[in-house]
């Protein structure tokens, strides 16, 4: 990584936030998906499957901040040949994200190291002990696809007390039935609206008579500011669940 850094794009949206937060000006492109801050003011470079490879390049950045999951090895394979500086994180889970986030924000984008994350630290070790419940997460639909094994979002869940019928699945994202999912034995169904938009009209109506909490995408599979509030804002979207469609 470069002994000084001034100019930064983040091609992944919680990775955007997390730069615009501890220093606005030293992001200089972002994705179109990316929305936080709210007045973030940035060249915007494509999304985070389909890059503007060139665009990046032209804006000189001296790192480019990716996510090996979200991004396609082939794209950072290509700004890397462009001769620019590429940081992947790789994240599993929560402290896999809190480590990956103090070396991102103090080895690759040279910051001190920002109040909120020993804070999101803090928030996430007083998470009081909730009924515990089986789950099912829907990520996709079109074909249904749930969490799996081994995901950020539901290493978080499991901390606040739900049980992820998927969890041993072979795949970490696995397409499954609706029919499947219906009969899977979960008492709760828990729909985020990111990826995929999930709401009260679309989404709920194919789990008629079962229990469904519409929670926030950003607070449950986004790493970074969010994770100071991600307890509280998700215990509450939880303890709301209900049956939306009989």
């Amino acid at each position: 990584m470069p002994s000084i850094v001034s100019r930064v794009v983040s091609v992944v949206p919680s990775l955007t936030e997390t730069v615009a937060t501890a220093a606005p000006g030293l992001l200089v492109g972002a994705t179109n998906w990316c929305s936080q801050p709210a007045d973030l003011a940035v060249a915007r470079v494509g999304g985070t499957k389909n890059p503007d490879l060139t665009k990046i390049v032209a804006l000189r950045p001296d790192v480019v901040l990716a996510n090996e999951e979200e991004n396609r090895a082939a794209d950072l394979a290509a700004l890397r040949a462009a001769g620019l500086a590429v940081w992947v994180t790789e994240v599993r889970d929560l402290p896999g994200a809190f480590r990956s986030l103090r070396r991102m924000i103090t080895l690759a984008c040279r910051l001190p190291e920002p109040g909120w994350l020993p804070a999101a630290q803090t928030a996430w070790q007083r998470v009081p002990a909730p009924r515990a419940r089986t789950v099912i997460v829907p990520i996709w639909r079109r074909p249904w696809m749930v969490l799996g094994r081994d995901t950020f979002a539901g290493d978080l869940l499991a901390r606040l007390g739900l049980a992820n019928v998927y969890a041993a699945h072979a795949e970490r994202y696995p397409k499954v039935d609706i029919a499947e999912l219906r009969g899977s034995g979960a008492d709760l169904v828990v729909l985020p609206d990111e990826p995929y938009a999930f709401s009260e009209s679309d989404g709920p109506e194919a789990f008629g008579g079962m229990p469904v909490a519409l929670v926030s995408g950003r607070h449950l599979t986004w790493y970074g500011p969010s994770l100071k509030q991600a307890p509280a804002v998700l215990s509450a979207q939880l303890a709301d669940a209900r049956v939306l469609w009989t």
